[in-house]
C-alpha cells in the first residue's frame, strides 16, 4: 500500500504559541526534513487575525514559504477580519479555501491536520 506523501496543515487557531509551537514549527520541519514531498499551511479563522497583527509571526510564516511550503488563507475569513491585503502582501494565496480543503480530504494521497 502506498503511503501519502502529501501534508496540509490548517491553522485555524488564535493562540500564538499554538502557532509557534506546533503550526509552524511542524508545517516548517515537515519541508526542510522532507518527512512529506509537498506540505501546504492554510490560514483560517482567527489565525488569520492574529497573523496579520504579528510582526514575529510574519517573520516565520516568510520562512515557511522560503522553505517551499504552499501558503493559502481563507478569503471568507480574511475578509471578515479585513485582513485579506495584509496576508496577500506576505505571499499568501488568499482565496475561497472550502473546496480546497474538500479536495485535500478527499485525496488519498494526502494527509490533513488541523490545529
Amino acid at each position: 500500500m502506498n503511503q501519502p506523501h502529501k501534508l496540509a496543515v490548517i491553522w485555524t487557531s488564535g493562540d500564538r504559541e499554538v502557532a509557534v509551537r506546533m503550526a509552524f514549527m511542524y508545517t516548517l520541519n515537515s519541508k526542510l526534513k522532507e518527512w512529506w514531498e509537498e506540505v501546504a499551511l492554510i490560514v483560517w479563522g482567527p489565525s488569520a487575525k492574529l497573523l496579520a497583527e504579528d510582526t514575529d509571526l510574519q517573520e516565520y510564516v516568510a520562512k515557511i514559504k522560503h522553505a517551499g511550503v504552499e501558503l493559502l488563507a481563507c478569503k471568507a475569513c480574511a475578509d471578515s477580519y479585513g485582513v485579506s491585503e495584509a496576508l496577500s502582501d506576505l505571499g499568501i494565496n488568499v482565496k475561497y479555501t472550502g473546496q480546497v480543503l474538500t479536495d485535500f480530504l478527499k485525496d488519498a494521497d494526502r494527509r490533513v491536520i488541523t490545529v
